[in-house]
């Protein structure tokens, strides 16, 4: 999601063509930057070096101008791979853009440096800037994702099963592949949220047991009343979970994939950070966002991505912030 300013920006010199998993090709779908999507099996049809050979001749293609020119003049490495980085030279492309931190650089022929204090988009957008010193004003650097009829259809399925009837809705995403990184009061949280609007509760089926508490929750909330979540966990591709995030006033998240979604569908959104920082550079982009975290700890940020465990044991950049003080930055975002 975060190359689609970077895209965006190239759409504008000629053709773009996309290399990318099977898991991500589907969120590029209808976007009118992108000309092809190219999927790139790594871990199945495309494994080792005869899949990296295979993807490479695909690339390569049959279509050369007249001039013997390959159908790709140039291959920005956004993911930085040297697998990604062999494929880009095995097809033959002539100029290869990329950081000079990747595990590829030694197979581009122009670096350009990474720049750790800028947020990913940002820098990600400098590989095609003609002074990759340059900044981009922030309306060019909010991914864009185009949900189609498919995912409007499919979101508005859930919520007639879900007997959503109109009103507000209010989006939470308590999971994330990193088990650091989880907010561990998010039912809590959702309790006072459900005066607000009908709650939905994004992410993956691993996600549907996070789902269930928070129903709980706010099944057993002083007084009653409020309506059950509108679980979407596991249920909707990537592309419909961000049709189904548009319609939400905001969205609370974990430092995870749900808060990209909101940044494309411009959702204000209000992201929870715990052995991560948004220096790091991931922060939300949609207007109106607000990020949360226990400033005062001496030992945040611990890990780039969340490490497996605490490393002091104590958790204390997660379970000292809370519900209330997310509950407040929420409701300053609204």
């Amino acid at each position: 999601m975060l190359t689609t300013p970077l895209i965006a920006e190239l759409a504008a010199r000629g053709p773009v063509d996309v290399l990318t998993t099977p898991a991500a090709a589907g969120l590029l779908a209808n976007h009118p930057s992108v000309r092809r999507v190219v999927v790139f099996d790594k871990r199945g049809d495309h494994r080792g070096l005869g899949g990296i050979l295979r993807i490479a001749r695909l690339l390569r293609g049959p279509e050369h101008a007249g001039d013997g020119v390959p159908r790709h003049a140039v291959a920005y490495l956004a993911q930085g791979s040297l697998r990604s980085a062999a494929v880009a030279r095995l097809a033959g492309i002539p100029e290869r853009v990329g950081f000079d931190t990747s595990a590829g650089r030694l197979l581009y022929t122009r670096q350009v440096r990474y720049r750790s204090e800028r947020h990913h988009a940002e820098r990600l957008w400098s590989l095609a800037a003609a002074d990759p010193a340059a900044r981009a004003e922030p309306a060019r650097l909010r991914p864009r994702l185009y949900p189609g009829a498919v995912e409007r259809a499919a979101v508005d399925a859930l919520l007639v099963r879900h007997g959503y009837d109109g009103g507000p809705l209010l989006a939470v995403a308590p999971g994330s592949i990193w088990a650091t990184k989880r907010w561990p009061y998010f039912a809590e949280l959702a309790r006072s949220l459900a005066a607000r609007g009908r709650l939905v509760v994004i992410g993956g089926a691993d996600d549907a047991p996070l789902a269930a508490a928070i129903s709980a929750a706010i099944a057993g909330a002083p007084g009653g009343g409020a309506q059950r979540p509108i679980d979407a966990t596991g249920t909707l591709s990537l592309l419909a979970s961000a049709e189904l995030i548009g319609r939400c006033r905001t969205l609370v998240t974990n430092d995870s994939l749900p808060q990209h979604l909101a940044s494309a569908m411009g959702t204000p959104t209000v992201t929870v950070f715990g052995p991560t920082v948004p220096a790091f550079g991931f922060g939300p982009l949609a207007p109106r966002s607000a990020t949360v975290g226990h400033e005062t700890l001496d030992c945040r940020p611990c890990h780039p991505h969340g490490p497996r465990r605490c490393p002091r044991g104590h958790f204390r950049c997660m379970k000292d912030l809370p519900a209330s003080r997310v509950e407040e930055v929420v409701a300053s975002v609204l």
